[in-house]
């Protein structure tokens, strides 16, 4: 039975770099013999100006119904009612799908780290995985209030939802190199007195695995000062949503880092972490790689092509080395030139 996709381009360079990395989708299908269908879908900005809302109910309804789905960016400067955001799009359809946990990896691999804008020595062998939990927190959390003269935002977590997560990130941990780092400001927030608690709990049913806490400031300083050190990182939404842009920056650029979204049954949403670029929009000159190496997670994680997920995140890594790269990265090429790259591949 083929694999049902849902695309959805979005705004800003979402377009362009997922319009390049559904062509190389379709050369590696024809490689490993597999068959997909795939319909694109208006969502974010462009749902705002084509429906009137950032996630329509059909673009909702084909989520709903899909193996995997893959999206580009969303917002832009031309969207500005505060009701009617594009990120509001993607919060409803994170809470919808119970996209609860967002993986999101940063590794600097062989012959790159002269990328990164740290000191090579310190970021040379950093494989480190985030594990942000994307349901709760202060982005959703009630009571909310905002008016001329006083807000209001509410960090709220249950132990459930803490536990959830936690197990995604001691399995992943068990599985690499059994170190997994909590994150928290336990010595302010009465939520991450919960979660550091409820980390600790759930700590018990895996005896393996070696449990750090840290505070989120201190993290911060760490991830740049030292990020080898680091295996799993799990942490709340919203420090997750800060340190994982901070942690992309260490191999030289946003552009780079993939993500995985899922809930414990349903579609998985694939996405490059960075925004919709749209000072840059249509130069035929954004990175792609994020967009194509959140694709090999897609083949790894939602269809079990191990192989052909490892053959495309190699490819992607030694077009770096070699210095094929876009303009964030100090490279000539331009955005289809790196896919034309990548598909010659698969010629």
């Amino acid at each position: 039975m083929p694999f049902n996709i849902v695309a959805l381009p979005g705004d800003g360079i979402g377009p362009e770099i997922l319009s390049g990395t559904l062509e190389l989708l379709e050369q590696i299908s024809k490689k490993y013999q597999f068959e997909y269908q795939l319909k694109s879908y208006d969502f974010g900005g462009a749902a705002i100006d084509s429906q009137g809302v950032p996630l329509p109910d059909d673009t909702l309804e084909a989520c709903k119904n899909a193996d995997a789905i893959l999206l580009g960016a969303v917002g832009g400067p031309q969207w500005t009612n505060p009701n009617n955001r594009p990120e509001q799009g993607l919060l409803a359809l994170r809470k919808s799908l119970g996209l609860f946990a967002n993986i999101r990896p940063t590794k600097v691999t062989d012959g790159t780290s002269h990328f990164s804008p740290i000191k090579e020595e310190r970021v040379k062998g950093t494989d480190l995985i985030i594990v942000r939990e994307l349901t709760s927190g202060l982005y959703f959390g009630q009571p909310r209030h905002l008016d001329d003269l006083s807000a209001l935002d509410s960090l709220t977590y249950t132990k459930d939802e803490i536990q959830r997560i936690a197990k995604v990130a001691f399995e992943l941990a068990l599985n690499r190199k059994k170190k997994l780092t909590s994150v928290d400001k336990e010595n302010v927030l009465a939520s991450s007195k919960l979660w550091r608690q409820t980390i600790d709990e759930v700590s018990l049913e895996y005896p393996e695995v070696e449990v750090n806490h840290l505070l989120v400031d201190a993290c911060s300083m760490h991830l740049i000062t030292r990020p080898t050190d680091f295996d799993v990182i799990v942490t709340e939404n919203l420090f997750g949503d800060i340190l994982s842009d901070e942690a992309s920056t260490i191999p030289g650029s946003l552009g780079l880092s993939p993500s995985a979204s899922f809930s414990l049954e349903g579609p998985r949403l694939y996405e490059p972490i960075h925004g919709s670029a749209p000072d840059i929009a249509n130069q035929n000159i954004a990175n792609p790689f994020g967009m194509v190496l959140s694709l090999a997670m897609c083949l790894r994680e939602s269809f079990n092509f191990e192989d052909a997920a490892s053959e495309l995140e190699q490819l992607v890594y030694q077009l770096i080395k070699d210095g094929k790269t876009t303009p964030d990265l100090n490279g000539q090429y331009t955005t289809s030139d790196i896919f034309n790259e990548l598909k010659k591949n698969y010629e």
